[in-house]
């Protein structure tokens, strides 16, 4: 089955590599944001500078996922995984040994591009190695393996910068990454392909990659200046005319990196789109989250931590629960009512953040990570069957490239609102020292933004429950 052959001890090592990676980066991912105050003091720079060690890293491994998952059928899943991740160990510690600001966004951008290597083919590895009777379970493994880590990271993170210093969030992967390749590089084969060559459509992967950029570069432009800056136009246009380009040659390409056909279906469009505007609002908090937490209540990094481990402890209790409530009754509406009762949780915290109420605003995760837990659960089976068995695949890279593209996107909105928000008030210094007074009501003011976005997700995902046009081929 597959491309690749196993030597002994099989299966379970290769389980371990591949749920070892995905728990990597998981954890990398969220320890940042713990840290990222931290980070923006010890460097003497501005939120809207320090933002690009996250949006850096999301761009970069959104814009990258798909041009993996195509390379993989030329390299085997394999060759490129390992290869990313030894990628992604190496830039790991260059990360830890940054000394300045540019270097950590460069070395982070490095690191994004080891992890989209990995995590592009991560699924369709585990898939691969379990027979068909032990894929539903084998898969669950990954859905379990995320919680774990979304549950250790805040904690971690804390910890670490407290005690350690940010840079440790980074260097504890290098041991780690150093056995797992000694692992993955004994217990496999390493056969070609499936191709001759790279079947890949590199006009539309350059004119993605540069859509991106432009993208993020505009937003980031943006979130540096409470006025207009001259750099504006220019993204802008850069943004506009490379879309053009990639819209147009994947209409014309035999084998477009992305099939534009697929949006013709309202289920599949309206799941993505409700999907994107949740990140965009959780990634809103998990920004200007810590900030508030240490700024407006004064709270260290490792107490942060421990807020933040809120809603990954609920989520997995809740997940399953969800996920059988979805498999009992077959209903498409669980999405809507995750997504509304998420909106609502943002819209609480934003008064809690309003009135400066820690035990209101620990409150509100609990029914945020309900709703998020409740929506991903019914979203997600949505977006795979509503396209045809043999686009199961695509669907998956594509809603994996939607939800980093909602997170890059929730990073960067988040960062514009909070300067522009600030520069309102008169106020033109760090957010450090913004202090409760100003702060406070910016923040809230975002956060409920991000509920507006959730309820118009929950109306989109009405929509698309309520089409009744059969699934068709694309």
């Amino acid at each position: 089955m597959g491309n690749t052959t196993f030597k002994n001890p099989g299966r379970g090592l290769v389980m371990l590599v591949v749920l070892m990676g995905v728990a990597m980066g998981v954890v990398d991912g969220i320890v940042v944001s713990i840290a990222l105050p931290t980070i923006t003091r010890d460097f003497s720079v501005n939120l809207s500078d320090s933002q690009w060690i996250i949006t850096g890293y999301l761009v970069t491994e959104t814009s990258l996922l798909l041009i993996f998952g195509r390379v993989s059928e030329y390299t085997g899943r394999w060759r490129l995984f390992l290869a990313g991740f030894a990628l992604f160990t190496a830039s790991s510690l260059a990360c830890g040994l940054s000394a300045t600001l540019p270097e950590l966004i460069i070395f982070r951008i490095l690191q994004a591009t080891g992890a989209a290597m990995v995590f592009s083919i991560s699924s369709a590895i585990i898939f691969e190695v379990f027979p068909e009777g032990e894929q539903g379970r084998a898969m669950g493994y990954i859905g379990a393996t995320i919680a774990i880590a979304s549950i250790a990271a805040p904690i971690l993170g804390g910890f670490i910068t407290d005690s350690l210093g940010w840079q440790y969030i980074f260097l504890i992967n290098v041991p780690i990454g150093l056995v797992l390749l000694g692992i993955g590089g004994t217990c496999m084969k390493f056969p070609r392909g499936h191709h001759p060559r790279i079947p890949m459509d590199w006009i539309g992967a350059i004119t993605l990659v540069t859509f991106m950029a432009g993208l993020i570069l505009l937003l980031s432009e943006l979130a540096g200046k409470s006025s207009p800056g001259r750099g504006i136009l220019a993204y802008s246009m850069l943004c506009f005319v490379s879309l053009g380009i990639f819209l147009i040659a994947e209409r014309r390409h035999p084998a477009p990196l992305l099939d534009l056909r697929i949006f013709d279906n309202r289920r599949f469009l309206l799941a993505n789109s409700s999907m994107i505007l949740l990140f965009i609002a959780f990634f809103m908090l998990n920004i200007i989250g810590p900030f508030y937490l240490e700024v407006s209540l004064g709270l260290t990094p490792s107490r942060v931590g421990l807020v933040y481990l809120i809603a990954p402890i609920v989520m997995v209790i809740a997940s399953p629960l969800t996920g059988w409530l979805y498999d009992r009754f077959q209903s498409g509406f669980f999405s809507a009512l995750g997504i509304a009762l998420a909106g609502a949780s943002l819209l609480l915290l934003g008064y809690a953040a309003l009135v400066r109420d820690l035990t209101l605003i620990i409150a509100g995760f609990v029914p945020l990570a309900v709703g998020s837990a409740l929506f991903q659960s019914a979203n997600n089976v949505e977006i795979m069957r509503s396209l045809p068995i043999e686009k199961v695949g695509t669907a998956s890279s594509i809603s994996a490239t939607v939800r980093n593209l909602g997170m890059t996107l929730g990073v960067s909105v988040a960062s514009i609102l909070l300067t522009f928000g600030l520069a309102a008030t008169g106020y033109q210094g760090s957010v450090e020292g913004a202090g409760p007074g100003l702060l406070s009501p910016v923040i809230s003011r975002i956060l409920i933004l991000g509920a507006i976005f959730c309820a118009v997700g929950a109306g989109l995902s009405l929509l698309g429950n309520r089409t009744d046009t059969d699934v068709r081929e694309v």
